[in-house]
């Protein structure tokens, strides 16, 4: 089978209309999918104004926006006859789940019914999400319906062994293949760095900026962060905290954090230079599968500290290109804050190491394994059918 025989069918619960490492992910390998002769048709809800432009071919599943303070983000609510009318007719020899969502699900149905090869990706640790509104007794439940949903396809994608070895403690009997990720390593540079520009934040060359970056939800450790940085304040260690990015959650962070400088929303080139203006990047969140944003940080030479979880251990060289701590240990995050807030010759040393790193993660060979994949899957699903008839 070629390239050009795949006729790949991509089902995402938010394709573009809501900017996140997922979905970002999701269009540069549709990018590379075209670009190898692969038909792509990629079915998400829609708005009228996302967030980017999306690559290739989007149909829009009908979606209600999620209740509360997440009503940026929809929920579609199935496969409704138009849709599937269209996916029909577009003839899908592979289908792709990148969500465990109703569509999602949807999705694997149809695939199983019609015999077409399945596969799933997983970019998000879901299952930790109730642990930030007060429900982490939920927890075990998240898991297994999540295992339901894994093992109802042919192969799970991960970006690491660390998922692969966390589905199989669920119980998931799905084969794992490995889909890391890429950085734009013209964007992610230490060549970015713009002292002017934090001056113009109020940061001063001399002060050690401690930067943050992602969409401000509790999800993502914020609560940690704000508790490690009044530690560091109780301490006496001298340092600024950087934010870059917005969302629901902003008001209560600025109240926890109010000597931090918000830098907004930034995109393109002008993230890249706010990443490269930190000094440290600080990730206490457990809730990624790899941490796009911790690859970023590394190929702008930025030290690391983040959570030993899932989306930093086997990216983030403990003691080398950064530190690993062990989750919501406030006084072990100061502890290493403090050493690399005191020690500029080891920042520099480890953002170094970890630019050297991040040289490895390149886009075109990271999909090209998903493309391999998706040939085995396909291949093998229509020798299954056939044997069958």
């Amino acid at each position: 089978m070629e390239p050009s025989d795949l006729r790949v069918a991509l089902f995402s619960g938010n394709y573009n209309y809501t900017r996140d490492g997922a979905n970002q992910a999701l269009n540069l390998l549709v990018g590379h999918l075209l670009s190898r002769g692969v038909n792509v048709r990629v079915y998400s809800p829609t708005v009228a104004e996302p967030a980017f432009p999306a690559t290739g071919d989007l149909v829009d599943v009908p979606a209600i926006p999620l209740p509360g303070e997440r009503g940026e983000y929809r929920l579609a609510r199935g496969l409704p006859a138009k849709v599937k009318r269209d996916l029909a007719a577009f003839a899908p020899n592979l289908i792709h789940v990148s969500a465990p969502d109703i569509l999602g699900h949807r999705a694997i149905s149809y695939a199983r019914r019609h015999g077409i090869a399945r596969v799933a990706s997983l970019h998000t640790r879901f299952e930790t999400y109730p642990r930030y509104y007060g429900l982490g007794f939920i927890e075990p439940f998240f898991e297994r319906m999540l295992a339901r949903f894994y093992d109802r396809v042919d192969r799970v994608l991960v970006p690491g062994p660390l998922i692969g070895d966390i589905l199989r403690s669920w119980g998931v009997k799905t084969p794992t293949t490995i889909w890391s990720r890429g950085v734009n390593h013209g964007r992610f540079s230490p060549a970015r760095r713009d002292p002017q520009w934090r001056r113009q934040l109020g940061i001063a060359d001399h002060e050690v900026a401690i930067g943050f970056l992602g969409r401000l939800v509790k999800e993502k450790g914020l609560d940690v962060f704000a508790s490690v940085t009044t530690e560091l304040k109780r301490r006496g260690i001298a340092h600024r905290v950087l934010v870059i990015g917005e969302g629901p959650a902003g008001e209560w962070f600025a109240s926890q954090v109010p000597d931090a400088a918000f830098a907004g929303f930034q995109a393109g080139d002008e993230l890249g230079r706010a990443v490269a203006s930190m000094d440290i990047f600080f990730n206490p969140s457990v809730t990624e599968t790899f941490g796009n944003v911790t690859l970023e940080a590394m190929a702008a030479s930025i030290p690391v500290i983040a959570a030993r979880a899932s989306g930093a251990v086997g990216l983030v060289d403990d003691g080398v290109t950064g530190f690993l701590v062990e989750p919501r240990d406030i006084a072990g995050y100061a502890d290493a804050l403090s050493a690399l807030i005191k020690d500029p010759q080891r920042r520099e040393t480890m953002g170094r190491a970890g630019n050297q790193k991040a040289a490895g993660y390149r886009w075109d060979a990271i999909n090209e394994a998903v493309l391999n994949a998706y040939l085995e899957d396909a291949a093998s699903t229509l020798q299954r059918t056939a044997a069958g008839a």
